[in-house]
């Protein structure tokens, strides 16, 4: 006969009715500081900014990347780094407060319970997310995670992530960009000039796919359209009247501003780098 008092491995009790709503911005910034990490990192970690909506939904409205290191068996956060840019944030919109972490990558890995653990202080059962920056397959896997503990008795033993429900909703505008991201793998962002070639390419483009249509219309090849021949009118007559000369000095002057930019931009890069090395080399000692 069975004893009524054995112990049993069991599950605390977990959020199984959790969800949550993540806007399209925050899955762009986790793209962007992917594409802005270190040569060394093999992927980033940071906080989920939101808030919890009436029902329940976690709602996840914004993030920021957090300097850490890891290795197998030991991860390393930058903690007065998360909490100046958590206050810098908050002054900006009290409203948002931590609702968990993100991770790059496909899946929970060996490092995430000891992030979890870390994140569990700063708010009551955090959500992981975890996106992953290759876009396998033309996809984006984008995952949400709870952590569930495992304990034999009154006994903790270990954390199991239980995945929950996700909701990306988007307008239109976001989803045309979303789209973008799954057809598009670059190993860096694109510097000012090369973004200004394809502008001026895909503007060429445009230029000759009207140039063609007027000249269909002309050639009775194509019906015409009186409300397309007004608004090609209409945006033909916004084109301000300048000369060459005038037209070259002007491109020129906004490269030479662009190029200073760079300059004074990559100048403040390169400072706040070696003052972050040598606050790190400082806390060492």
């Amino acid at each position: 006969m069975a004893s009524s008092d054995q112990t049993v491995l069991q599950f605390s009790p977990s959020s199984a009715s959790l969800s949550a709503k993540v806007h399209p911005l925050v899955i762009f910034n986790i793209c962007d500081c992917f594409v802005r990490r270190p040569d060394q990192a093999e992927r980033i970690i940071g906080t989920l900014l939101g808030s919890v909506l009436p029902d329940g939904t976690v709602d996840v409205r914004n993030c920021y990347a957090v300097p850490h290191s890891e290795s197998e068996d030991q991860v390393a956060l930058d903690i007065d780094y998360h909490h100046n840019m958590l206050s810098s944030h908050q002054k900006v919109n009290p409203k948002e407060v931590i609702v968990g972490w993100f991770s790059t990558g496909f899946g929970v890995t060996g490092g995430s319970a000891l992030i979890q653990e870390f994140y569990s202080r700063e708010t009551s059962n955090p959500i992981h997310l975890t996106v992953d920056t290759g876009f396998q397959n033309g996809e984006a896997s984008i995952k949400g995670f709870v952590s569930v503990h495992l304990s034999l008795g009154d006994q903790p033993l270990a954390a199991q992530f239980q995945e929950i429900p996700l909701d990306l909703r988007m307008v239109e505008a976001e989803r045309v960009g979303f789209d973008m991201l799954k057809t598009t793998t670059v190993d860096k962002l694109p510097n000012d000039l090369e973004g200004m070639e394809a502008s001026m390419e895909r503007l060429l483009a445009l230029i000759d796919d009207v140039h063609k249509y007027v000249d269909d219309v002309v050639e009775g090849r194509l019906p015409q359209d009186n409300k397309t021949g007004r608004f090609i009118a209409d945006t033909v007559a916004t084109i301000p009247k300048l000369s060459p000369q005038a037209f070259d000095k002007l491109v020129n002057d906004g490269l030479q501003d662009q190029l200073l930019l760079l300059y004074l931009a990559s100048l403040t890069r390169t400072q706040l780098s070696f003052a972050e090395k040598l606050n790190t080399a400082a806390q060492i000692l």
